[in-house]
């Protein structure tokens, strides 16, 4: 999903990131409300007091999803995954104020590599650009925000249900059905209806044919993501998502010709085995308390 959004945003130069995230998710509205419709997947209808517990959590969605179109349009995809590693930084520190949960010396050693790898990742930048850092910070605050609030909204959410229950697929379609008119207010905030009107793009097939396909996978990353929780854990989730990082940081230097040097790559390669050190460390804290 990262590396699709970096190529709409970059290399097609498509300036309206929230137009882009609110397609995605118009798309999987679509795709989940054609399937319940059908009868294929059984979702929750939407009630006011569904709506009511779920819009606050909705908020900090739509502010994370939207921040990552603001950074990944002004910076590199390694240094994205890297300054990323924040958000277990902020997570961490709100699980010890918020919920009174202590970690052990390997987790805190681990968030403090973390940190000494994305200022140095910084530092080294040959494409430092202020204003991207700036809109990944922020996504990272919110992104912290959003795991750190989900879990107890769901548990409550399930509660003013009618079934008592609340599947994957309503969550799904809860979330991208409140961000949709959330998001045509930002459009017309940040001005980017007058950007949709004049860019040649929206006329351009195979433009769209790149936007639907960026719509199924943010589908599949919002039910996977929710399945994955259900079925482990959060903390089981961060050790995939920090796995799945070196790949990717690869990826996205090869396929967009990113320029970097050999201080940069190994601020990256040092972040990126921080966050798997931190995943283990978390896994080893749990198993003991």
């Amino acid at each position: 999903m990262i590396l699709v959004n970096k190529y709409v945003l970059s290399s097609y130069d498509f300036n309206a990131g929230i137009s882009l995230m609110l397609y995605q998710n118009f798309v999987s509205v679509l795709i989940v409300s054609s399937l319940s419709i059908l009868g294929v997947i059984s979702t929750e209808p939407l009630t006011w007091r569904l709506i009511k517990v779920w819009l606050p959590v909705n908020f900090i969605f739509v502010g994370m999803l939207v921040t990552s179109m603001f950074s990944l349009r002004y910076i590199n995809v390694a240094m994205v995954t890297v300054l990323k590693n924040f958000t277990n930084v902020i997570t961490a520190v709100g699980e010890m104020y918020l919920f009174n949960k202590h970690h052990d010396n390997r987790v805190w050693a681990s968030l403090f590599l973390m940190i000494i790898s994305a200022i140095s990742g910084g530092i080294t930048d040959l494409a430092f650009n202020a204003v991207g850092y700036t809109w990944q910070l922020i996504n990272c605050f919110l992104t912290a925000s959003y795991s750190l609030t989900l879990r107890r909204v769901m548990d409550t959410a399930k509660q003013v249900t009618k079934s008592g229950n609340l599947n994957e697929f309503s969550m799904v379609l809860l979330n991208n059905t409140l961000s949709l008119p959330l998001g045509l207010l930002l459009i017309f905030v940040f001005n980017e209806v007058d950007y949709l009107y004049n860019t040649p793009l929206l006329r351009m097939p195979t433009f769209w044919v790149v936007m639907t396909f960026s719509g199924f996978l943010g589908l599949g990353i919002s039910f996977s993501s929710m399945w994955f929780l259900h079925q482990t854990g959060a903390t089981t989730y961060s050790l995939v998502g920090s796995l799945n990082k070196i790949p990717l940081s690869v990826a996205g230097i090869v396929l967009f010709h990113v320029p970097t040097s050999l201080e940069n790559s190994a601020s990256i390669l040092f972040g990126l085995i921080a966050g798997v050190f931190f995943a283990r460390a978390k896994i080893k804290d749990r198993t003991q308390s």
